[in-house]
């Protein structure tokens, strides 16, 4: 809900996923907290699909979410990524439809080649079932798909990779520095209508930006 260039940073998220030509609906799946009324507030006022599931157990939340939506296959996009990229969105969702069978697909493991920040992972919904059930690890749940991409022996697992490698970029915000980073972006443009290509080229112009966050360390799973 903090502020990213007059909207609220989920808002930016979500505006830019309506772009994505190849999502058939989109859900925001949060918690059924207090502190996350507010988000359930926001969904309502800009007609939204929402589900409010468990906060720790984010696998259930999954799971629950997409049972009650009729998912065949679920996108998972974290809001906590306000440069996502519909045509990288669009660009997995193709591999994974052109490739199957397929169970699982991303541009994360087992190698990433782009920014942190511009994640994406689909599943299929029996698969998502299946981890549901048979994921015992706390911390893997938390994380949704550990459990899949930890068993190549047991899911069909594809991966896309860029033909450069932009994996040293960090585009996601978890603290304070990741926010400061991201204003100056959204400050730069003044909207949100501008590709991941488009923050290459700003970044050419003021490498100085990417100190901003670079003394941050990603947590492990």
């Amino acid at each position: 809900m903090l502020d990213l260039g007059g909207e609220p940073l989920l808002v930016r998220v979500i505006n830019r996923m309506q772009r994505a030509k190849r999502l058939n609906e989109l859900i925001v799946a949060t918690t059924t907290g207090a502190r996350d009324r507010i988000i359930v507030e926001l969904a309502g006022k800009r007609g939204w699909n929402y589900f409010c599931g468990s906060e720790n157990d984010v696998l259930d939340r999954y799971y629950r979410a997409a049972t009650q939506y009729e998912a065949e296959i679920v996108v998972r996009i974290t809001s906590d990524c306000p440069l996502i990229d519909p045509e990288i969105v669009d660009w997995v969702v193709k591999e994974f439809v052109e490739n199957q069978p397929m169970d699982y697909a991303s541009n994360v493991v087992p190698i990433r080649t782009f920014p942190r920040g511009l994640d994406v992972e689909i599943i299929n919904f029996n698969v998502l079932d299946q981890a549901w059930r048979e994921d015992n690890n706390p911390e893997w749940r938390e994380h949704v798909t550990p459990y899949i991409y930890y068993h190549p022996e047991k899911f069909r697992i594809h991966n896309v990779v860029n033909n450069k490698d932009y994996s040293s970029f960090r585009w996601t915000v978890d603290t304070p520095e990741d926010l400061a980073f991201m204003r100056q972006i959204y400050d730069y443009f003044g909207q949100d209508h501008f590709s991941w290509m488009d923050v290459l080229h700003v970044l050419e112009k003021y490498p100085e930006w990417q100190e901003i966050n670079r003394c941050v360390e990603q947590k492990v799973i």
